[in-house]
């Protein structure tokens, strides 16, 4: 069975950094593209980015471009999310996602183009 693992959230405060980390496990799995999805209190679950597992192509949300970078290490099957400048709206539960289809990069961006999530990992940024 293919296991997302989150970790890495905290609470911090504003202008602050963190690294959030996911870790894929499983007998066997191919992942087309890896995305990290958040969910703030009251709201649904948006999309934050992904990246395309094998070329590296990415793609931001407008509210964190600039600020927050994906990247992974393709041979440790590991995904990362720096987050700088963090503000109180970024505030949410953030969630590991992966896909093994294969889609035009708009799909990526939604929740039902995903097979596999973490259990989440809360981010709490205070003024």
């Amino acid at each position: 069975q293919v296991t997302l693992v989150e970790s890495g959230g905290g609470s911090v405060q504003v202008g602050d950094s963190l690294r959030l980390s996911c870790a894929a496990s499983g007998p066997t799995f191919s992942f087309v593209a890896m995305a990290w999805f958040r969910q703030a209190p009251g709201k649904e679950r948006e999309s934050v980015t992904f990246i395309n597992w094998r070329g590296g192509r990415t793609w931001y949300a407008d509210s964190v471009k600039g600020r927050f970078t994906i990247s992974r290490d393709y041979t440790k099957n590991l995904v990362y999310l720096e987050m700088n400048s963090l503000r109180p709206e970024d505030t949410a539960v953030y969630y590991c996602a992966g896909s093994e289809r294969y889609y035009s990069d708009y799909y990526y961006r939604q929740i039902a183009s995903y097979d596999y999530w973490g259990q989440g990992t809360q981010v709490t940024v205070s003024s």
